[in-house]
């Protein structure tokens, strides 16, 4: 029998504060299913995402990665299943997307694409201009900020996509592949930038990825999803002290074993994508 999908809030429950040993789920998927004419993309996915929390999926291609986020930034809709969200905050945004590739306004500078959520808002000016200039100093992108698109290379893009998301004040912060197409020298200086910029302001976020060590590198959790149809393989948390240095991961010894133990559950569902 299928169930209806619902957006509703998580309802509040009575809870002893000296009972809390860890944080409030902030998204919770039960049994999330997505079929199209006939072909189930996703089957039966549940997990828990606490509040604050820095969530990685990997899987092979194919196996629904993107669709899952999808129905999570409430593009898509589930056949099936069901998708919550805790304490939604009236008056602001429930999550803000980044996208793989370039997902920025091309007519717009730097600066207006950054501003772009809190203006559909109507916050007030001065207010965006100090969220603005905020994101945009913490993105190194202040001296390009009447810059356009086509001026910038694509690492920049990124940065301006990632100063929008996160200026934008959403609860939840979804990105789907945003590094992908970068160079490993600009990969890693994004993955620096975007652990500084989340340390500080500590969004939920649910971060899509084909690469075993950037998931390790960013998330205190890794799903790990079967080849087509989707399915939970393995949750795995990262034990590995915050801050992280991007560099000085790779000499942890327990970094390498996590790489090793995810590549291990991936091996066989890669082999099954293979040969479909």
């Amino acid at each position: 029998m299928k169930h209806v999908l619902s957006l509703n809030a998580v309802r509040n429950e009575a809870e002893d504060p000296c009972e809390i040993t860890s944080p409030p789920v902030k998204i919770r998927v039960d049994g999330l299913t997505r079929r199209y004419d006939g072909m189930t993309v996703l089957d039966d996915v549940s997990f828990d995402i606490a509040d604050g929390k820095f969530c990685c999926v990997v899987g092979p291609s194919g196996c629904g990665k993107t669709t899952l986020l999808r129905i999570l930034a409430g593009l898509d809709t589930a056949t099936a299943g069901s998708l919550s969200v805790r304490n939604p905050m009236p008056g602001v945004p429930g999550n803000s997307v980044v996208f793989q590739g370039d997902s920025i306004f091309p007519w717009m500078t730097v600066w207006d694409n950054a501003a772009y959520g809190l203006k559909m808002r109507r916050v007030h000016k001065t207010q965006i201009r100090n969220t603005v200039g905020h994101f945009l100093e913490q993105t190194g992108l202040t001296r390009f900020s009447h810059m356009y698109p086509h001026q910038l290379s694509g690492g920049m893009r990124q940065r301006v996509s990632i100063a929008r998301a996160f200026a934008n004040d959403a609860e939840i912060l979804l990105m789907d592949e945003p590094f992908s197409a970068l160079d490993e020298q600009n990969k890693t200086i994004l993955q620096e930038e975007l652990l500084r910029i989340w340390e500080v302001h500590r969004k939920t976020v649910v971060f899509i990825t084909h690469s075993v060590d950037e998931a390790v590198t960013l998330g205190d959790q890794i799903i790990v999803m079967t080849a087509q149809p989707g399915r939970i393989k393995k949750i795995i948390e990262v034990p590995l002290q915050r801050p992280r240095n991007v560099v000085e991961l790779r000499h942890d010894r327990r970094y390498g074993e996590i790489v090793y133990e995810i590549w291990g559950h991936l091996r066989e569902e890669v082999e099954k994508a293979r040969q479909r």
